[in-house]
């Protein structure tokens, strides 16, 4: 499935975020990626695949953005941190029965969008 959602990487937060008016940026930008993943109910189970597209900067001439189509996004914000924004925002209250997935990367693209791929598990996905 494909959900046009820009990734938002989980901030740090702490107590004071919960009551301090206006939130900080960018825990006000997770808050609305949070939203953003309950209105098209995005459904996160074991064995899905996911994909990050990450935007590239407008700043990009077209020729470098040509190039860097599709391509491994391998800077900030990291893979753990956009995951761990997913899985919360998917299964606020509990998200520890999340196990494994398929695959997980992060690319480049035109517009921000998560992919998930949904995979059932089979009993040679479990040796043992």
């Amino acid at each position: 499935m494909r959900y046009h959602i820009t990734p938002i990487p989980k901030p740090r937060m702490t107590r004071r975020d919960k009551w301090l008016k206006p939130p900080r940026n960018c825990v006000a930008q997770y808050r609305a990626f949070c939203d953003l993943c309950r209105i098209y109910r995005v459904d996160l189970r074991n064995g899905d695949s996911i994909k990050f597209v990450i935007p590239m900067p407008e700043s990009w001439s077209k020729k470098k953005q040509l190039a860097m189509a599709g391509q491994l996004h391998q800077s900030k914000p990291d893979l753990s941190n956009l995951l761990k924004a997913l899985e919360d925002a998917v299964h606020p209250d509990d998200d520890s029965e999340l196990a494994w997935y398929s695959e997980i990367k992060k690319v480049w693209g035109a517009q921000g969008t998560i992919i998930i791929t949904s995979a059932r598990p089979t009993p040679d996905d479990f040796p043992g």
